[in-house]
């Protein structure tokens, strides 16, 4: 019996969230500015040369105010207000002699951005972002955060391909990009279906981690163990859960490494899984208790299966419904334990509407010697039909019959069994010794 579940393995990730832009700190922080704050004119002793270089950084007395005024106000949570006194700046933009500079502009966008990406508007903070490194001379070192940040809103806005252009161009401006950057990447490579890609970058992110002796995280086992299920390739998948479980002892990857064993065929590895959690008491719920017992059954152990379900049902974790009590039935009398077997499905067959439940209650009072017992279940099982081997259960009644000296009705059940191919030649067999026995009561009573 395979009782694998396939479902499981699409069941791997398993959540997968959306890549999000929490942790990022606003470039309008007071911070940004400090020590930032110059004459209009350029420091003595500037020459040409120098003029050409990159923007150093450096805010007018004037600017800097402003903006000190407007980090009050974003400080306090009140972003229209911090709004409006920006808006004093963006007027200024290309005002003649009072124009600001291209760093002015820089950081007055990167404001807008941060005030926007606040009030979760993350189409706006795109455009700001955008605006504020599209200036011109600014040293690609003060970009670069804001870069990273403009590749985490193209993903929040589900614009995948644009999110993974954006990284990988940050990517190429940072000396050494951190494993967090990679599974952004990988997540983003994920979203466009390109797998090969995102385990490359996945896999990075966790080798990162290793070699530096930390544990990697949750979500990025999580991302990878989905990604090898949809290439099919059990075994990746296996090697990761069984990683994952090493930092992440939880009942989710124990369940999800049980049902890839399963994929594999490996019964008794499967069951292994299941059982170990059994017996620690994490399985809990319902459809892991009745897989525990499938899984005895495939290993021909129906004894504990019958323990385990026996245990649910008086606990209440298992529903005592018809299919339940039925699976119970079936497993105490695989085990044997006919005497326990024929009470649970005399429940089971009382909740049943078809006559399936009430010929395997026919065969086991026959197997208890209960003949007439017997006769009565495989009557009630024919009239409510539904049965998969009728024939089979006209060759019971058969035998119920026989064995209460009823040889007409004996007669008459087994000629109705030798219609069906399964029954036919053991129904054959029953009626020549039926006839040697008839013959035999009329010798002994002449």
């Amino acid at each position: 019996m395979n009782v694998s579940v396939r479902s499981g393995c699409r069941a791997l990730v398993l959540a997968i969230a959306l890549p999000v832009v929490a942790g990022f700190m606003p470039h309008s922080s007071l911070s940004m500015w400090q020590d930032q704050v110059v004459n209009a004119q350029p420091p003595k002793g500037a020459g040409k040369e120098e003029k050409k270089t990159k923007a150093t950084g450096a805010l007018s007395q004037k600017v800097y105010e402003t903006l000190n005024k407007a980090q009050e106000k974003f400080d306090a949570k009140k972003y229209n207000e911090a709004l409006s006194i920006l808006a004093e700046l963006k007027a200024k933009e290309g005002a003649g002699k009072s124009a600001l500079k291209p760093y002015e502009v820089f950081q007055l966008y990167n404001f807008y951005g941060a005030i926007y990406f606040t009030q979760e508007k993350y189409g706006d903070a795109l455009k700001a972002y955008q605006k504020a490194i599209s200036q011109p001379d600014i040293d690609e070192r003060a970009t670069l955060q804001i870069r990273f940040t403009i590749a985490q809103l193209y993903l929040v806005q589900e614009k995948w391909q644009q999110g993974v252009d954006a990284l990988i161009e940050w990517m190429s401006l940072t000396p050494q990009p951190n494993a967090d950057s990679y599974a952004l990447l990988a997540q983003g490579y994920y979203q466009l279906k390109q797998y090969d890609k995102a385990l490359t970058n996945i896999d990075k992110s966790i080798g990162m981690f290793k070699t530096s002796n930390r544990q990697p995280k949750e979500n990025w086992y999580n991302l990878a163990a989905f990604l090898w299920s949809e290439k099919n390739n059990y075994d990746k998948v296996i090697d990761v859960l069984r990683e994952t479980l090493q930092y992440y002892p939880k009942k989710q990857y124990w369940l999800q490494l049980s049902a890839m064993y399963g994929e594999k065929k490996k019964d008794a590895v499967q069951l292994a899984a299941l059982e170990a959690m059994y017996v620690d008491g994490r399985l809990t719920e319902e459809r892991e208790l009745v897989q525990l017992a499938y899984l005895y059954l495939a290993n021909e152990i129906p004894y504990l299966a019958s323990k385990v379900l026996d245990k649910g049902i008086d606990s209440g974790k298992i529903q005592k419904t018809e299919k339940n009590l039925e699976l119970l039935g079936n497993s105490w009398r695989a085990a044997q334990e006919v005497k326990k077997s024929i009470p649970v499905l005399e429940q089971a067959a009382a909740k049943s509407s078809k006559g399936e439940i009430w010929a395997r209650l026919g065969n086991v009072y026959l197997d208890n010697e209960e003949y007439d017992k017997s006769a009565k279940a495989i009557r009630s099982a024919l009239q409510k039909g539904g049965i998969k081997n009728q024939d089979m259960a006209y060759l019971t009644l058969g035998m119920a019959e026989f064995n209460l000296k009823k040889f007409d009705a004996a007669r008459k059940a087994f000629e109705q069994a030798q219609k069906g191919s399964q029954a036919k030649p053991y129904a054959t067999q029953w009626l020549q010794y039926l006839d040697k026995e008839i013959q035999r009561q009329k010798s002994l009573e002449s």
